[in-house]
């Protein structure tokens, strides 16, 4: 055990030392790190009870996913019977359910193509025995197309999963660092991005749906006529986004939808020098653009965003380049949260601000000095319990330690983890993992003393029989953090993190590091007995 090629003692040296180098970027103002090569970029980034930030938690609204399930189970309902020229009335949506009457001669074959709608719930293999839709006769050619709870369920936890997502996208296009966002309860979002002390323009945009479509106006009818009541059957009212308030008569065909924008960047027109938003379609949308247009020169389609139009221009030439810009009387900032908007994608159902908190920095450097205190008390304290201990060998311990430290914040440097109040509690808890390790090893050899062994023989046995002890004791430690991320959120997965790789480290220079120490000190003084 106490013998080390020399390959194998560099390599140990050589591991631990590139490990502590990825710490030192965090003793450097970041403004002098950021002129580093990239690579070396890498730093903790200090989390919002540390630094102060805005805190939200947003919610999904699950009435809004409800009925859009039930528009689109209508929706492929109408276009079952239509492909299998079925006969129908009535088709229309009701609080759970979409209901449609057929002739009683077609019925039976109507079911057998609806219940096709219905797919297992819980994964390919539908394992939770539940579907999505379930198709009765309600009797006299009525039938009857239900949404379970639980097909609603699975929706709103896609929902969140795409929102999530959408989210992220939008507040890293706002320039933060390191936003947290992650799923809280079945139909919450939080978000925490550390530095943020005004959270109005990250409300501003998360708020907006960003729902873009690209539709025609129905010039059949005027807009004062529809207003009446007037409105044919395959087209709308939508209000202009901007005031005064205009109404317009929009079919409800979607064109394009703004799924289909690889890009959108905020601009000035040549011409005017107003903001624009200019916009790209991928093949898919340019091709649906292009045709669109062709085929209504001259009439005028409406830009749609939220169920707002912002844009009504007449299609003066059919435009199959597959791009184009939106103008509407934009300012600057509104042009730029719009190509915010359109390049992270529209999310699936509104969100709602129902909880809001602001971190201030002051408090954050608050708690920063409290850790660093308590971190500074505890290892003083540890240090001179191992110096009065085991005195030479206390020293080897702390030196393990101090480097064992020192790597715990390279490897979270190296993540670019963000480092919070609870992070630093993992840390201070794995000093005392790490003592305990040399503790038992230090006791271990104590007892080869007493049991009649010399000093060198003494100290090999203590290393090899107090490994699997050791072994045991993190690996049952480091299954509760592993246990501690998965289901923790927030504060608990933060430390959780430090603890799991505290552990990791504090194994290897038990074992490897503190092992090295001993053994160049043994091959130095070749010692008759063990100042322990």
């Amino acid at each position: 055990m106490l013998y080390f090629t020399r390959w194998k003692a560099l390599a140990i040296i050589f591991g631990a030392l590139v490990v502590c180098l990825c710490a030192v970027p965090n003793f450097f103002p970041e403004a002098k790190v950021k002129t580093w090569p990239l690579w070396a970029q890498r730093h903790l980034v200090l989390g919002l009870d540390l630094q102060g930030g805005s805190y939200l938690l947003l919610e999904v609204d699950s009435n809004y996913v409800r009925k859009e399930k039930l528009d689109q189970v209508r929706d492929d309902a109408r276009r079952v019977l239509r492909e299998n020229k079925i006969g129908y009335t009535g088709l229309a949506s009701r609080a759970d359910y979409v209901e449609v009457r057929v002739k009683d001669s077609d019925a039976q074959t109507a079911l057998a193509k609806l219940r096709e709608l219905s797919q297992p719930l819980g994964g390919l293999l539908g394992s939770s025995g539940q579907r999505s839709l379930e198709v009765s006769d309600a009797g006299g050619g009525l039938i009857r197309l239900t949404v379970p709870q639980a097909a609603i369920t699975e929706r709103i936890r896609q929902t969140i999963e795409q929102s999530i997502q959408i989210v992220e996208r939008r507040v890293n296009q706002l320039g933060t660092v390191e936003p947290l966002i992650q799923r809280q309860g079945t139909d919450r979002i939080l978000v925490q991005v550390p530095g943020l002390q005004d959270p109005t323009e990250l409300k501003r945009i998360l708020g907006k749906t960003a729902k873009m479509e690209f539709r025609m106006v129905d010039s059949t009818v005027p807009p004062d006529q529809a207003t009446q009541g007037r409105v044919p059957p395959d087209s709308e009212i939508l209000m202009s986004a901007q005031a005064p308030k205009i109404p317009y008569v929009i079919k409800k065909q979607i064109l394009v939808s703004g799924g289909e924008l690889t890009d959108a960047q905020p601009g000035f027109d040549q011409r005017s020098g107003e903001p624009i938003v200019s916009f790209r379609f991928n093949s898919s949308g340019s091709r649906k653009f292009a045709q669109a247009t062709s085929e209504n020169v001259g009439q005028p389609f409406a830009i749609v965003l939220d169920n707002e139009v912002i844009s009504a221009p007449v299609i003066r030439e059919p435009i199959t380049g597959g791009s184009g810009q939106i103008s509407g009387s934009f300012t600057v900032q509104a042009a730029n949260e719009l190509a915010i908007l359109l390049r992270a994608g529209a999310l699936p159902a509104p969100l709602t601000v129902i909880e809001e908190r602001t971190v201030g920095p002051g408090l954050g450097q608050d708690s920063i000095e409290k850790g660093e205190l308590a971190a500074y008390v505890g290892s003083i304290m540890v240090i001179v319990f191992m110096l009065l201990t085991y005195r030479l060998f206390g020293v080897f311990a702390n030196i393990a330690v101090a480097i064992n430290v020192a790597m715990i914040f390279g490897v979270l440097s190296l993540l670019n983890a963000t480092l919070t109040l609870p992070g630093i509690a993992g840390i201070v808890l794995t000093v005392g993992i790490a003592v305990d390790s040399n503790v038992l090893i230090y006791e271990r050899i104590r007892e080869e003393i007493r049991g009649g062994r010399n000093a060198i023989s003494a100290i090999d046995a203590g290393f090899k029989r107090a490994l699997s002890t050791i072994l045991d004791s993190n690996i049952t430690t480091f299954i509760a953090a592993a246990v501690l991320f998965y289901i923790g959120t927030g504060p608990v997965r933060g430390f959780a993190v430090t603890l799991g790789i505290g552990i990791l480290t504090t194994v290897f220079t038990a074992f490897t590091l503190t092992r090295l120490i001993v053994a160049g000190w043994v091959r130095w003084k070749r010692p008759q007995s063990v100042p322990i």
